[in-house]
């Protein structure tokens, strides 16, 4: 099976240099053109996806090598590019920034090369000339793989710079797609994570949007970019389907006992490991009402959206709730996931919930399968920056001045309601909170780099750690769950 979705991917030489800008413009300049457009980004970011979903007005995706492996970029790219007309990729940090100490791996080059796509260079020039010349190709012929095919300039001063840089780059034989101006509007304000989310700026957040799609437009050729996109090579894979990796996928192994060990006990604080029998064969078909409540609103803005896909189609339905003014779980809860966020910066509104806060303890007492991620980690500990949180976990958070980020591979240590103990998953952590401890007496995880440690808490039917995972890479998570939320 072969697919060429038209498709660029937006890079730049490093961070700061307006990818955002112009990927979020050109989908929605080129919905405005009555596209549909598929919004991609690389690597792990959350934020970004959601102003690509209010631009396009479809989800945002990701594309991550690292968590997902290589072999499932194309086939979740044309998962998430179904029945679209073209598809942009926001790149992440620099072109050939990638995860650290592993090569390309999960940079924007490797993505771009996996996708056989075109792709468009975005240069700050604010501060050059003729030497963009020289910047533009060295990234253009640093990897003949990657298909540098043109460029967008960005913060350009006036007339008579942006002369000086299109001679330049005259002999850099590379064609300028887009000249773009400073323009105050289309800022986006940031805090200690990078972007505020759209959930939490809707108004301003369309505004931010429009302006950008209206600078995209101005600005560029959209017709020469539609047509490089329509020059990307076909892609030799199926798309991923949800339904089909569920109903095909094992569960996670079971770790092999040493010779003459008995069997693996249950963990103090965790929950019985579901045997393998239970989990084999055709996708298991849940009774109506098997309700997986998913937090979201402001405060829980972080999750991918093929989780909630493979638990649909591990026969789960999946309803959202805001944590910040729903008083109760939804009717029929049999199982509740709370991503990732900014707890921090509702820890008041959060703790003022008393009534949900119990309702989560509740669930949580009565060994219901609770999948918490970062920001959902926090909200179940006893107390977050001295707001009492819900209560599930024996530990306080607390927000501090170190950035804690990056890329991690981790190996399951308890049995719990995602894995059994000898799973290996990647994930990734971004937060400037501490938990202590850092992990209860049965741990979520082992994690490896930066150092070795253990890492959340398992207890009962909760799985609570900081580390953000994609579940594409290991399906039967999904499908695991599920069975939880069926036995629980």
């Amino acid at each position: 099976m072969t697919s060429s979705v038209p498709r660029l991917v937006i890079a730049a030489p490093s961070s700061g240099s307006g990818k955002t800008t112009v990927a979020t413009g050109l989908m929605a300049a080129f919905a405005a053109r009555g596209l549909a457009v598929s919004p991609h980004k690389v690597g792990p970011d959350y934020i970004d996806p959601g102003y690509h979903a209010l631009a396009s007005g479809r989800v945002g995706r990701n594309l991550d090598a690292y968590l997902c492996g290589p072999e499932l970029v194309a086939p979740l790219f044309l998962h998430g590019a179904r029945g679209c007309d073209i598809a942009v990729v926001e790149g992440v940090m620099g072109m050939f920034d990638g995860a650290a100490g592993e090569g390309e791996l999960a940079s924007t080059a490797h993505v771009a090369k996996l996708l056989r796509a075109p792709v468009v260079l975005v240069v700050d020039a604010s501060s050059q000339s003729r030497s963009v010349a020289a910047l533009v190709h060295g990234f253009a012929s640093w990897d003949p793989e990657v298909r540098v095919g043109g460029v967008i300039l960005n913060k350009v001063a006036s007339d008579r710079h942006e002369a000086l840089l299109r001679e330049a780059l005259e002999s850099a034989g590379v064609p300028v797609f887009g000249v773009l101006r400073r323009v105050a509007q289309v800022d986006t304000p940031s805090r200690h994570l990078g972007l505020v989310p759209v959930a939490e700026r809707r108004g301003e957040a369309v505004e931010a949007v429009a302006a950008m799609a209206e600078q995209v437009r101005a600005g560029c050729d959209l017709e020469g970019l539609v047509s490089l996109a329509r020059g990307a090579g076909a892609l030799s894979c199926a798309a991923w389907d949800a339904a089909e990796v569920v109903a095909s996928s094992p569960p996670p192994p079971l770790p092999v006992p040493s010779p003459g060990a008995a069997a693996p006990s249950t963990p103090p604080g965790g929950s019985a490991p579901i045997p393998p029998s239970a989990l084999k064969g055709p996708r298991p078909q849940t009774p109506d009402g098997l309700v997986v409540a998913v937090a979201g609103g402001p405060a829980f803005t972080f999750s991918y959206a093929e989780h909630s896909e493979l638990l649909t189609a591990a026969g789960a339905e999946v309803v959202p709730f805001d944590p910040l003014r729903d008083q109760q779980l939804p009717d029929g809860t049999a199982g509740l996931v709370i991503g990732g966020g900014f707890p921090e910066v509702y820890a008041a509104e959060l703790s003022a919930n008393e009534p949900l806060r119990k309702a989560v303890a509740a669930l949580a007492e009565t060994g219901a399968p609770v999948a918490a991620e970062c920001a959902g980690l926090l909200y179940l500990c006893r107390e977050l920056d001295g707001q009492p949180m819900c209560g599930v976990l024996d530990a306080s958070a607390r927000m501090e001045d170190t950035l804690t980020l990056g890329y991690r591979d981790a190996v399951a240590v308890s049995d719990s309601s995602l894995a059994v103990a000898g799973t290996r998953m990647r994930g990734h952590e971004f937060h400037r909170t501490v938990v202590e401890p850092a992990a209860g007496d049965a741990a979520a995880w082992g994690v490896r780099v930066p150092r070795r440690r253990l890492e959340g808490f398992v207890q009962r039917g909760v799985h609570a750690s900081y580390l953000h995972t994609h579940w594409a890479s290991v399906p039967g998570v999904a499908r695991r769950f599920v069975e939880r939320c069926r036995t629980s």
